[in-house]
């Protein structure tokens, strides 16, 4: 249940643990019962985990549901906290959103996915904390794609070979020799585009952010395609991003 490929060795006792925490996120909380009838598990099992995760404040008891506890937001803000792109990206990132008006991102990666750590909404009615801590593949979001180009070479096919490259629009690149060189074009340019790879109707552009030459993540500005033409992207947004990371660089050379 919801285990990534490669995952397979381990204590099983701790995979179930994290299943029961996946599916109660997935369900937004769940009993007793319906826990382990998914997940083909004894109930005193599944009570048995929750009773731990519940003594922990991991999870809370809503009459018979059980939900996630805001000590997992507690772990999360201690983990975001020690990025060194965090801190130094929060003002760059509240820029990006006054300058361009669109939506404006901090992205890291982390076991071959790319996370979504920090954003502003910009002027579309979406609400960015929906989005904050999502995991994403990288070869159809500009961050990711930023991030990919920037990685050696056997650690991105490694990412390919346990993600694989699934198509989100007609136009997500799927075959591999194509993100080859997809990814040849961003090293060169320095900049890399979502021309609807992820969401049809959605573009975005972003840039690496490296320290110590090591890439550690990006800066995206995303928008409808009316607004975000590729030409916009590569012009005024591509300046902006650009200010970002100098910005974000000296930041982190006098901490």
């Amino acid at each position: 249940m919801g285990r990534e490929p490669n995952e397979s060795r381990g204590i099983k006792s701790d995979g179930t643990l994290f299943d029961i925490i996946e599916i109660l996120r997935t369900l937004d909380g769940a009993g007793v019962t319906e826990l382990a009838d998914r997940l083909d598990i004894a109930k005193s099992t599944v009570h048995g985990h929750l009773t731990t995760l519940l003594g922990r404040g991991f999870v809370v008891k809503r009459g018979q549901e059980y939900h996630l506890g805001l000590r997992f937001f507690e772990y999360g803000q201690y983990v975001r906290g020690q990025l060194d792109i965090f801190q130094s990206g929060l003002a760059a990132v509240d820029r990006l959103e006054r300058e361009t008006g669109e939506m404006s991102w901090l992205i890291t990666h982390q076991n071959g996915k790319a996370i979504y750590v920090y954003g502003r909404g910009g002027k579309n009615d979406i609400n960015v904390n929906t989005i904050l801590g999502t995991r994403v593949h990288m070869h159809y979001n500009s961050g990711g794609k930023a991030i990919l180009a920037h990685l050696p070479d056997d650690e991105v096919d490694r990412i390919v070979d346990r993600h694989g490259l699934p198509a989100r629009t007609k136009n997500t690149i799927t075959d591999r020799q194509q993100l080859t060189e997809e990814l040849e074009a961003i090293r060169e340019q320095g900049y890399a585009l979502n021309l609807s790879e992820d969401l049809e109707g959605i573009q975005a552009i972003g840039v690496p952010l490296t320290v110590d030459g090591e890439v550690q993540g990006a800066l995206s500005v995303a928008g409808p395609a009316h607004r975000m033409s590729k030409a916009r992207c590569e012009g005024e947004i591509l300046e902006h991003l650009r200010a970002a990371t100098d910005e974000i660089d000296l930041t982190i050379a006098y901490r």
